[in-house]
């Protein structure tokens, strides 16, 4: 018999670690290639972690709720190999010999993932004062986040003050003091006091993820913000004529939301610098057109893939529209269904909304906000007329984009929008 590890899958693009949300399996379980073993929750995506071999359930590394980076190991397989097992005990004894626990658990300790250097990093958290909740005391995403809840304090504690006094006279630290009490504060948050009848809700792994992957983004991206008002009315007018019909051909609604990503995916084959990713040394312009659209649950958000969106019909992207928002409230989205997306358009006037700034999508470059169609007086002709009006609201990464492609690209978009109706547009 030989022993093999499961080690966490990447599950995404840019996703360098998971959290383990449920086990599905228990020590002793004999499990089949295939077979799934747990559940496992990222910013991206939730999905099953399949087992890589046949045999029998020796070791549960991980903890339901702990957070590992891609490549560590999750658990341990007995299967049938060519490493007899009295030969695969004393190779594990003798190993267990050579290196002490405490050695171990250091080695371990001080191996830090990307995700847990970065927000250790960006709070200001002195890792050698954490201590690790992980396999041989490694310090996890975990760790690090509940110190961050707790404001940092204990990392600032480790450095008293009496180590800095001495080192100089009085009047030489003391304007120094100031500076240097400010800093930990930036960081303290707002304490909250739980009141009668308060109720606490426990953070979920997912909203974890999703706040993570929120702050990354702000963090890391300088966001600039621009808006444009587009007259659909002939839009609205077209699609309204063509609504009942086509559910009855197709047996799927035609949205207005399908009309906008058309739009935006051809304005983006036209400005292919809108669809570009920051990539530290340079910028990685996208040569696919895949559209990431939002879509909520009662407690989740979640960014599925519309793939060469450029190429298909108003029709196809309606389907596509209906089919990935049914996966993700049916919770049979697949990672794959998540990864590629290199522009997101937003549809928040679903919720009413009429301006807003979306937090952009790590790492694309940009995010369009579509919202709400409401009618508004405007100037025609120098005359007073009742539109259906929208706003689109766009958050661009200014590192990547400048304001002058960004207001091309969005009178682009406003043209074909405007320019929509039953003579000029096909839906098939």
């Amino acid at each position: 018999m030989a022993i093999e590890k499961i080690t966490m899958p990447q599950l995404g693009e840019s996703v360098t670690e998971g959290t383990i949300s449920k086990w599905l399996v228990s020590v002793g379980d004999h499990v089949n290639k295939y077979d799934p073993l747990a559940e496992v929750m990222t910013d991206k995506v939730n999905a099953e972690v399949p087992s890589s071999f046949s045999g029998t359930i020796k070791e549960l590394i991980a903890g339901e709720d702990d957070t590992l980076p891609v490549g560590e190991v999750i658990c341990l397989i007995e299967v049938e190999g060519t490493v007899p097992q009295k030969e695969q005990k004393t190779s594990d004894k003798t190993v267990e010999e050579s290196a002490p626990k405490t050695a171990d658990s250091q080695s371990n300790k001080s191996r830090y993932s990307p995700a847990v250097m970065r927000l250790s990093q960006e709070n200001n958290i002195n890792l050698d004062t954490v201590t690790g909740t992980g396999a041989g005391g490694r310090i996890t995403r975990k760790d690090i986040l509940a110190v961050i809840e707790k404001g940092g304090a204990a990392e600032v504690k480790e450095t008293p003050a009496s180590t800095v006094q001495p080192e100089a006279p009085a009047s030489t630290v003391q304007p120094e003091a100031p500076v240097a009490a400010a800093a930990p504060k930036t960081k303290q948050p707002v304490p909250v006091v739980s009141a009668a009848g308060d109720q606490e809700i426990p953070v979920s792994g997912v909203r974890k993820a999703i706040a993570a992957n929120m702050l990354r983004s702000k963090h890391e991206i300088p966001h600039a913000w621009t808006m444009v008002e587009v007259d659909v009315t002939n839009l609205v007018s077209y699609r309204d004529s063509l609504k009942t019909e086509f559910k009855q051909k197709e047996g799927f609604n035609l949205t207005y939301f399908a009309f906008f990503v058309k739009a935006v995916a051809q304005a983006l084959k036209e400005f292919p610098q809108m669809n570009s990713m920051w990539a530290g040394d340079r910028i990685v312009q996208k040569k696919d057109i895949n559209v990431s659209i939002a879509v909520a649950t009662d407690d989740a958000l979640f960014v599925p893939v519309i793939k060469q969106a450029d190429e298909k019909t108003i029709k196809g992207i309606a389907r596509e529209i209906t089919e990935l928002a049914q996966k993700v409230r049916t919770g049979s989205l697949k990672s794959e269904d998540m990864q590629g997306g290199t522009f997101t358009v937003n549809n928040t006037g679903s919720f009413g909304s009429v301006q807003s700034m979306g937090i952009i999508n790590y790492p694309q470059a940009a995010i369009l906000q579509v919202e709400s169609i409401v009618k508004r007086p405007v100037i025609i002709d120098n005359m007073i007329a009742v539109r259906d009006m929208v706003n689109l609201c766009l958050s661009l990464d200014h590192r990547v984009l400048d304001g002058l492609v960004c207001g091309r690209f969005l009178a682009r978009v406003k043209e074909i929008l405007e320019s929509t109706s039953k003579e000029k547009t096909s839906v098939y």
